[in-house]
């Protein structure tokens, strides 16, 4: 196959490699005996997360001390496969790296938006940003023009890679983004206005010194929904990959490097940064990554029992979905653990999956501002319903509105410290909104705009959010964004989007909708498939409303805003939760 070919021309970078590339001059100058390490409350001046893990596992490759497993090892549904060494990651980033600072013209600070699926150049990519001091900026390839140009124009992004499904989505909206200056193409193909990934690669040159990036420059941003608008940019430091090196963090999955950790998050969230880069290669392990364009429980039970993987990381919905197929054995033959994040995990399928699998299925905590700041660490007691205990170095407390700390057993927001010193990892603010950064400080402490409570022995118990923010398999995703692609439709004169409960999903999105007169009398079931896709044809289609209610008017304060909450309860029968007891 075509894509296959460019793989091929990786592999022969990296025979060369391995033929003449020396290893990278500061690796040459360094004792390496061990890993760097940290306590908890280190705060280096400067780290890189390309420079000080992934070089050093190479290094450890060269030395004969890790072990034979590769770092990267992609497949596809058609039984292709990738591996890389953490040798080769070296040699490959570094070439991308010279890519994006030579061929590119791109510097520290720029600004880098991608949007690949699950191919192996995203690591690369990701990597060479981590290395240059380019800042990383993932989308789900879910986007559509709309959510490309918000994002392009927002960030003010110098740079953009992306495959041929998109690269005309790109096009089309090019032209308003004058910062964008350069388009990056995964592809076999060429495409006017465009740069060709692969083969930029092949002509790159493998020496490259890596930047001296402060703990604190920027890394990242993540783009998370917002209740009234569209979403914001949660900026992250260099700090959060420091974060994965910390003892504590390295207690939620004890991973080793004998292990082959699968995280099945979508490359356009934060937790498939962390899940699927930070987390396994910090311990050395190897990263296993399928293609799967679409979720298939399957596909998913089928490739844990081809490979070896010990460890999976996905959304609650994932499990779920396998265990409504009643497949005749889940007894996979090397999984050892799983974790869930994203979403609430309820007991029923927490147990069940325990029963059926003979694996532990346990829960962590976190958000595009600040990654795991909570969960049930490998081996630690669960209780239930619980989503675990804070890890340090987060001081994590149930808070009122005002940031006073709640005592255990009472319903509040929850809140992490931030003050007299900001914790390593958290997100450095909203990019360009200080006011909305200012809006979440609450006292001494980050407000998550979570609800949850907290038992005697530190564990939480979350709730649901405060706010409108729908959580539908892990998808955190805006009513308005939802709302303003609704009314684009002619047929639309007012809309409201909720969640709605979802045996599957946990959550789905929920339209109500008032027609404008002209469409009173349209056939309503042909009506909502019109909806249904026109919010799929304008947005992400994850966000399209799986649920479109008809009603003649909106419950609405006196001042004419919508009572999103009022519907809420409506779709809920009046429960606050139907996540936690």
């Amino acid at each position: 196959m075509q894509w296959l070919m460019r793989f091929q021309v990786l592999r022969c970078i990296q025979k060369s490699f391995h033929r003449f590339h020396p290893a990278p001059q500061h690796l040459r100058s360094q004792c390496l005996s061990e890993a760097p390490k940290w306590n908890d409350y280190d705060r280096p001046e400067e780290f890189n997360f390309a420079r000080d893990v992934l070089d050093y596992w190479s290094q450890m490759e060269k030395e004969g001390r890790r072990g034979p497993n590769p770092a990267l090892w992609w497949v596809n549904g058609e039984g292709n496969e990738v591996k890389w060494s953490f040798a080769e990651m070296t040699d490959l980033t570094c070439r991308v790296a010279n890519v994006f600072s030579q061929t590119c013209g791109l510097q520290p600070g720029d600004g880098l938006v991608l949007l690949l699926p699950r191919v192996p150049e995203w690591w690369l990519v990701t990597v060479g940003c981590i290395r240059t001091g380019i800042i990383f900026i993932p989308g789900t390839t879910q986007m559509r023009a709309r959510d490309i140009l918000y994002r392009l124009q927002a960030s003010k992004a110098k740079g953009v890679v992306t495959t041929d499904a998109l690269a005309p989505e790109v096009d089309s909206v090019a032209s308003e983004c004058p910062a964008l200056k350069v388009k990056l193409l995964v592809s076999d193909h060429s495409r006017k206005g465009w740069l060709n990934f692969s083969s930029l690669i092949k002509s790159a040159s493998p020496e490259h010194t890596c930047i001296k990036s402060k703990t604190m420059d920027p890394m990242a941003i993540f783009f998370t929904s917002g209740t009234t608008g569209y979403p914001k940019m949660a900026k992250h430091s260099h700090g959060l990959a420091l974060r994965s090196s910390l003892p504590s963090t390295r207690k939620w999955l004890q991973l080793k490097t004998s292990d082959i950790i699968w995280c099945l998050s979508d490359p356009g969230w934060i937790l498939a940064v962390l899940g699927a880069l930070l987390e396994p290669w910090t311990a050395g392990s190897t990263l296993f990554i399928h293609h799967l364009p679409q979720f298939d429980p399957k596909v998913i039970v089928q490739t844990l029992f081809k490979y070896p993987v010990t460890l999976c990381l996905g959304a609650p919905a994932v499990y779920r979905m396998i265990l409504q197929q009643n497949f005749p054995s889940l007894r996979f033959p090397t999984l050892e653990y799983c974790s869930a994040g994203g979403e609430p995990l309820l007991p029923q399928e927490q147990e069940k999956w325990r029963r059926q699998t003979g694996v532990q299925l346990s829960e962590v905590y976190g958000q595009s501002e600040t990654g795991i700041t909570c969960g049930i660490y490998r081996g630690m007691k669960i209780k239930p319903g619980s989503m675990g205990k804070a890890i340090p170095p987060f001081d994590m407390q149930i808070i009122d509105d005002k940031g006073n700390i709640l005592p255990p057993y009472t319903e509040g927001n929850i809140g992490i410290r931030i003050k007299p010193i900001r914790p390593i990892g958290l997100f450095l603010g909203y990019e360009g909104d200080p006011k909305k950064t200012a809006e979440v400080e609450c006292g001494d402490f980050y407000n998550t705009g979570d609800r949850a409570t907290i038992d005697a022995e530190g564990y939480f118990w979350f709730l649901g959010r405060s706010d409108d923010i729908i959580n539908a398999s892990g998808f955190r995703i805006g009513p308005a964004e939802v709302e303003d692609a609704l009314a684009e439709h002619p047929a639309v004169a007012e809309s409201a989007v909720v969640s709605s409960p979802d045996p599957i999903r946990g959550e789905v999105v929920k339209a109500f909708i008032v027609l404008a007169p002209p469409f009173l009398s349209h056939d309503q079931d042909k009506l909502t498939k019109e909806l249904q896709q026109h919010v799929k044809s304008v947005t992400a289609p994850y966000k399209y409303p799986r649920k479109v209610e008809f009603v003649p008017e909106l419950p609405k304060t006196v001042t004419g805003k919508i009572k999103r909450s009022e519907l809420q309860r409506k779709e809920f029968g009046q429960m606050q939760s139907t996540t936690r007891p």
